[in-house]
């Protein structure tokens, strides 16, 4: 049995869904918050995986990452990149990069996530999410130490502070660097939010890949993503 499922063996099952309203709000409630760090976090060897492959993958990926670019400039005008403002390690807000997939740029006290057939999704967009591809700008931000490839996935600022207010231990997953894959992720905990038991399962496995750290983990779960990333039916 992989490690990768072997960890998620001890996430419980969460409470019966529910359907989240996510508000209008203000400033995260975990910014500036006294969140611990831990051993994953300050690890040198994991950050020393992290220079090397986001370098590698900035190198081999270039041809595609400029093709990218361009083409979603023609398509839509406008930026290519998309900011927006996340949670990382310690509740410090960091800004991350994405490919522009969407015909609005939200990063205010409200923001809507992505949903099957959303019409505010660009044809380009629309294959660049299914794909993934429009997480690969995110290796500058490995290479700037704001995230690791492997980590608790950042969500934005206006869903930490809803989310951090209903679900216990929410806040505790800033304990690492958010990552580029997780182990929520590679075990189907990903995509659309659509009750709260899909974010408490997520933050449960979150919380527990931080309790069960180790570099075997995070290289079974870089090695899940690879089979998984381009045929991901959450996706979207």
């Amino acid at each position: 049995m992989a490690l990768t499922d072997v960890a998620m063996r001890a996430v419980e099952p969460a409470r019966p869904a529910e359907r989240p309203d996510v508000p209008a709000v203000g400033a995260p409630v975990v910014q500036g918050a006294g969140v611990e760090g831990s051993g994953v976090a300050g690890n040198w060897a994991k950050r020393v995986i992290d220079i090397l492959g986001a370098l590698t993958a900035l190198l081999v990926f270039l041809p595609l990452l400029i093709t990218i670019a361009l083409a979603v400039r023609l398509e839509s005008g406008g930026p290519a990149i998309f900011r927006q403002r996340r949670t990382g390690h310690r509740g410090r807000v960091f800004t991350i990069y994405k490919f522009r997939t969407m015909t609005v740029a939200e990063d205010g006290s409200a923001v809507r996530q992505a949903t099957r057939d959303d019409a505010r999704v660009t044809a380009i967009g629309g294959l660049l999410r299914k794909l993934s591809l429009d997480e690969l700008p995110q290796f500058l931000n490995v290479l700037k130490g704001d995230m690791s490839l492997v980590g608790p996935r950042p969500h934005a600022l206006a869903h930490d502070t809803y989310y951090g207010d209903v679900i216990p231990g929410y806040v505790a997953r800033f304990r690492a660097k958010p990552g580029l894959t997780g182990l929520a992720q590679v075990n189907g905990l990903r995509g659309e939010i659509q009750d709260l038991r899909g974010m408490s399962d997520r933050v449960a496995a979150d919380n527990l890949y931080i309790e069960s750290w180790s570099l075997g983990l995070d290289i079974a779960i870089l090695a899940k993503t690879a089979v998984i990333i381009f045929r991901d039916p959450r996706a979207y």
